[in-house]
């Protein structure tokens, strides 16, 4: 299914919705940005119908019920909207007075949504095929260059052969990863509004025969089709602010899964690495160091 496959429904069915319908086709048409977050009811009363002709105006686009319907609308709007427009569609949605709570039960449903829909085989495929890679690209830019970033310092510390990319630059990109090939994974992280260099930059490795872990919000993200595993997060927008705690929770779990794989690895490495960290003062260690120091000091110390 396209993303435009909504607009093509409502066009093509057009002629024979009843007036009611064709009400509520038309403000979508021409309001999908404020639409994708109302309820059947509001819909209804906006535009000036029941509830229920609302309901059957969805299931007459061979919807199966309203929230189905709302589905692909959400789909619609997600790559479409600016930055504007999401924060004028947040302050419909959240009390300004319990923003903190309001979107920490946003994230909260996003992550169990996440934990309900994502393929658990697809995950541990794509775990086994990082830890036999030849090359692991980790690739994410703008909102999710962070994300990229995160997942990098973690396989950093586990292989030897990691390769961040999250610059903005296209020639860049394409810089880094041109020596790509089918014994190489490359991960690519990317929500919406979808970056167009990291899809080319997947477009170029799957082109090379590498596996491509795609790391997004949808089966019909711009990414996911060119992945070999697509690795599902719930991304639902908050105000301009992309929401990334779920795509951060898969990232979180990839690394746990590899750590317990490579457990005597990790080991010796951050054996080393501790090492280094202490001789060097990478670390603030006055709070460790108040655990080896008898109290008396303590006290004399703070005093």
């Amino acid at each position: 299914m396209s993303k435009n496959d909504l607009i093509h429904r409502i066009r093509k069915n057009m002629p024979k919705l009843s007036k009611g319908q064709k009400l509520i086709a038309n403000y979508i048409l021409e309001h999908y940005e404020k639409a994708v977050f109302l309820t059947a009811a509001k819909l209804g009363s906006i535009v000036g119908v029941s509830e229920s002709t609302v309901v059957r105006f969805a299931n007459e686009l061979g919807y199966d019920g309203y929230p189905k319907f709302q589905d692909a609308l959400e789909e619609l709007v997600k790559s479409k909207l600016t930055a504007m427009q999401r924060l004028e569609v947040t302050t419909d949605r959240i009390n300004t007075n319990e923003v903190l709570k309001s979107v920490l039960q946003m994230d909260e449903e996003k992550i169990r949504y996440t934990r309900e829909q994502i393929d658990n085989e697809a995950f541990n495929q794509a775990v086994e095929k990082i830890i036999g890679a030849k090359t692991i690209y980790v690739l994410g830019v703008r909102s999710c260059a962070g994300l990229a970033s995160f997942l990098g310092f973690y396989l950093n510390i586990i292989f030897d052969n990691i390769k961040v990319i999250n610059t903005n630059s296209i020639s860049e990109m394409f810089e880094g990863i041109h020596r790509i090939d089918e014994k190489d994974v490359v991960i690519g992280i990317s929500f919406p509004r979808y970056s167009k260099r990291v899809m080319k930059c997947l477009e170029f490795a799957q082109s090379k025969k590498a596996t491509v872990i795609a790391i997004t919000d949808s089966y019909i993200s711009p990414i996911a089709s060119y992945s070999d595993y697509a690795l599902i997060g719930c991304s639902e927008m908050v105000s301009f602010v992309d929401s990334l705690v779920a795509p951060l929770s898969i990232i979180n779990a990839i690394i746990v899964a590899i750590s317990l794989r490579k457990k005597d690895e990790i080991s010796v490495n951050l054996e080393k690495l501790e090492n280094i960290w202490v001789e060097y003062e990478v670390y603030d260690d006055t709070e460790r160091d108040l655990w080896t120091v008898p109290q008396e000091e303590q006290k004399e110390k703070f005093d």
